[in-house]
């Protein structure tokens, strides 16, 4: 029987960043990988060998953020180990049906510059809008990079801009009672709110349900600050793909002696007297942990089916009931379409620049057309009369991922994960046929030739996972790549539940990390890293404390007066 300081369940990307700090701390670390390629939701795979052979598709993940909001990649050395990162400028485009388009730049001097060619208002309001989710992100920011209910860790990220940044949002009660107000609408009346033209709303829309849900739907104004953060700090994509990322964490934790085993489902954690021990695999091998074991799968999977009810019971008898009950998961996930192209797309009735293939193409012809690509998801209804996508052409910014001259198209298309009345039929019951996902697939891809004709002809091959072959895929419970829902109540101290949100568990010495837990899906590393602090702070809670402090006084110190 192996022993490792430390076992991980998942070697996503967010384990593999918790394993990363570990290393760095002198544990000795071990990441265990269902599928036979580490990365989970953040993995770039050359999966049509046969009908497309060079050509190297993102599974997942693709458009990178979030990631670029803390320090993981900085503080990791990840460049060291491989990562490159490639800037998209211009950042979206989105066709209209009657010829208007929306092009956003990183710039938002240019971007207020074409939106000005239809609506100089919009124009300006669209200034104040980033200008608005800016000082927001700014104040929240600190936050994301820090356990949610560690005050240290949180004041210390904090400097001069992010105070002010803060003070500006909740500086006096009328303005903290605005804000509140914000949270809790929803993005489209946020949208309706602020802009008149529809070419501007809809792609602004469409950004805001990527968290997962219609753009009618309460509590997600947040939403509103994924355009935002496309000018500052911008988007990026690593050269070689999403799975490029995971290459250099994988470079990185194997150079500090950590070790990573593929096609290892882990089906039993090992709790003894109240503490997690270790873990047991598909087939009868285990692998003990002498200090802990952190999850980086959902917390309704690890504890309702890979621990015993009474261990769960005995460290807090309300517990399992809560994950079965009080978790929300509302239906929607993706279908997911890659196309192996002989030509770049081409979208001539909105005079064709090659600057549109840069960023992300969204087709949403207007919020109302958003809000159905989404609102009947959680009816359990295919939303494929008229469908609203997501497209990117990874190629045109990165040529590695195809043969020369060729290209790769990504399309997530939001679908039910159970399809109402098909409950027992298809793929674990959903209603997923072979059949079904070809045919709406065909559909997804004919209204995308209504903006580029060509992508039909161009095709040379084309591979479609449904949402519940995505699910089995991932391992995500009802095919949910965020674990959770990204809804207000849902995120922060509450994510996934308010006694289990710190990355610790009732159970001694098993952690959560993920997409999750705190702050959310999406790629960032900052569950991964948070995860590694709250562990740390655990096994040395006396000198870590003193360490987070006075690095915490350090930082607020050296941004209040100028200190370098």
């Amino acid at each position: 029987m192996q022993e490792y300081d430390v076992v991980l369940i998942g070697a996503g990307h967010n384990g593999l960043v918790c394993a990363a700090y570990l290393l760095k701390a002198g544990y000795s670390v071990l990441l265990l990988e269902k599928r036979s390629v580490p990365g989970g939701a953040a993995t770039t795979e050359e999966c049509l060998p046969q009908e497309a052979p060079g050509f190297k598709f993102n599974l997942c993940a693709i458009d990178h953020e979030f990631i670029h909001l803390g320090p993981v990649v900085e503080e990791l050395e990840l460049e060291k180990y491989g990562l490159h990162y490639l800037e998209c400028d211009p950042v979206v485009f989105c066709p209209h049906p009657d010829g208007k388009y929306f092009l956003a730049h990183k710039s938002l001097e240019k971007t207020c510059a074409e939106i000005a060619r239809y609506n100089e208002r919009d124009a300006k309001k669209y200034a104040e809008f980033v200008d608005y989710w800016q000082r927001a992100l700014g104040a929240m920011v600190p936050m994301f990079n820090a356990p949610p209910k560690s005050i240290i860790d949180i004041v210390g990220n904090y400097d001069i801009k992010k105070f002010k940044d803060l003070f500006s949002m909740i500086g006096s009660p009328n303005k903290t009672l605005d804000f509140i107000r914000t949270m809790l609408t929803s993005a489209e009346d946020l949208l309706n709110e602020w802009f008149d033209e529809e070419f501007l709303k809809a792609p602004l829309a469409r950004l805001a349900a990527e968290l997962g849900a219609p753009p009618s739907q309460k509590t997600l104004a947040i939403g509103a600050i994924m355009m935002a953060m496309r000018h500052n700090p911008g988007m990026a994509r690593p050269r070689g793909g999403t799975g490029a990322l995971v290459q250099a964490l994988v470079n990185l934790v194997t150079s500090k002696g950590g070790v990573i085993l593929t096609d290892q489902h882990v089906e039993k954690v090992l709790i003894d007297d109240g503490k997690a021990v270790g873990v047991r695999v598909a087939g009868g091998k285990e692998y003990r942990a002498k200090y802990g074991v952190i999850s980086n799968i959902d917390a309704k999977r690890l504890f309702l089916q890979m621990t015993d009810k009474s261990d769960v019971d005995g460290a807090d008898p309300n517990l399992w009931e809560r994950l079965e009950r009080r978790i929300v998961n509302n239906n929607e996930t993706i279908l997911k379409i890659d196309l192996a192209l002989d030509e770049p797309l081409r979208f001539p009735h909105h005079a064709h620049k090659d600057e549109y293939l840069v960023g992300s193409i969204l087709i949403a012809d207007s919020v109302a057309h958003v809000e159905e690509a989404h609102s009947k998801c959680t009816l359990g209804q295919i939303p494929d009369a008229d469908p609203s996508m997501y497209v990117v052409m990874p190629s045109f910014l990165d040529p590695t991922l195809a043969p020369p001259g060729k290209h790769t198209v990504w399309i997530e298309y939001f679908a039910p994960y159970q399809i109402a009345g098909a409950e027992g039929t298809g793929l674990k019951g959903t209603g997923w046929t072979d059949e079904l996902k070809n045919k709406v697939a065909d559909r997804v891809v004919d209204k995308l030739a209504d903006y580029a004709p060509n992508v039909k002809s161009a095709t040379i091959a084309r591979r479609v996972e449904s949402p519940a072959e995505l699910g089995e895929r991932l391992g995500a419970y009802k095919g949910n790549y965020y674990h959770i829902d990204m809804t207000l109540d849902q995120m922060v101290f509450f994510r996934p539940l308010p006694e289990i949100a710190n990355y610790k568990t009732p159970i001694e010495n098993l952690f959560l990390t993920g997409a999750g837990t705190h702050p959310g899906g999406s790629i960032s590393g900052m569950p991964g890293r948070n995860c590694a602090r709250v562990f740390l702070q655990a096994k040395h809670p006396i000198s870590q404390t003193l360490k987070d402090a006075r690095d915490s006084i350090k930082s607020t110190v050296e941004s209040v007066f100028g200190i370098n």
